[in-house]
């Protein structure tokens, strides 16, 4: 199982953290480590003294395959839910000062926290899929998947020139406006529609 992870896919995250629109998605990966099992604390790490959410879609891979055109993408995926990409924005700006790779900010251990899946009916919405996150009973994050840049097909389209998809994959697709930093005593609940799909606490 690995983590595929989107960056730059909303248009207001991108303008927040004063990057540039990207022509293709941006893609890294998260090792299965990065994987915060549940029922697991998850707690702030020591390196860092800047850690932020990222709320984001996820998606379980369902089905093998390479090369995928956008229009079976949706073959690819069978449920959804919401996670958290944690970030050590401290660490990650130092590297990217130094044009290094990202990975010790974005792929330390527990740094993916995926929430309970919703399996995909016929009339399920693929194209418009509402999500939220509240932050200690505040919401501080809220868009929609028809706002990315890329849709959930594109994104499936381009992983799948790069790397094979392999059934149990997840693939995070990008997180909208509103990241922030979080600290210890933080309870942050993730949502799809009304639905609450993971709550975690940083300790």
């Amino acid at each position: 199982m690995k983590i595929i992870c989107v960056g730059r896919n909303y248009a207001d995250h991108v303008k927040e953290l004063g990057n540039s629109i990207p022509d293709e998605p941006v893609l890294f990966m998260k090792p299965k480590s990065a994987l915060l099992q549940s029922h697991t604390p998850f707690y702030y790490p020591e390196f860092t003294n800047e850690l932020h959410y990222e709320c984001e879609l996820v998606l379980r891979v369902c089905k093998n395959g390479k090369y995928i055109q956008a229009k079976h993408a949706s073959n690819y995926y069978d449920a959804v839910t919401v996670g958290i990409d944690f970030t050590a924005r401290d660490i990650q700006d130092e590297l990217k000062s130094k044009g290094l790779p990202w990975e010790k900010a974005k792929a330390f251990d527990n740094s993916a926290v995926v929430g309970k899946f919703i399996t995909l009916t016929p009339d399920f919405n693929r194209k418009s899929i509402p999500f939220s996150l509240v932050k200690n009973n505040v919401k501080v994050q809220e868009a929609n998947s028809s706002q990315m840049i890329f849709s959930i097909d594109r994104v499936i389209e381009n992983i799948s020139n790069y790397f094979s998809l392999n059934i149990g994959d997840l693939i995070f697709t990008g997180t909208p406006a509103g990241v922030g930093e979080c600290v210890v005593g933080d309870v942050m609940e993730g949502f799809i529609d009304t639905q609450s799909l993971f709550t975690v606490e940083v300790k």
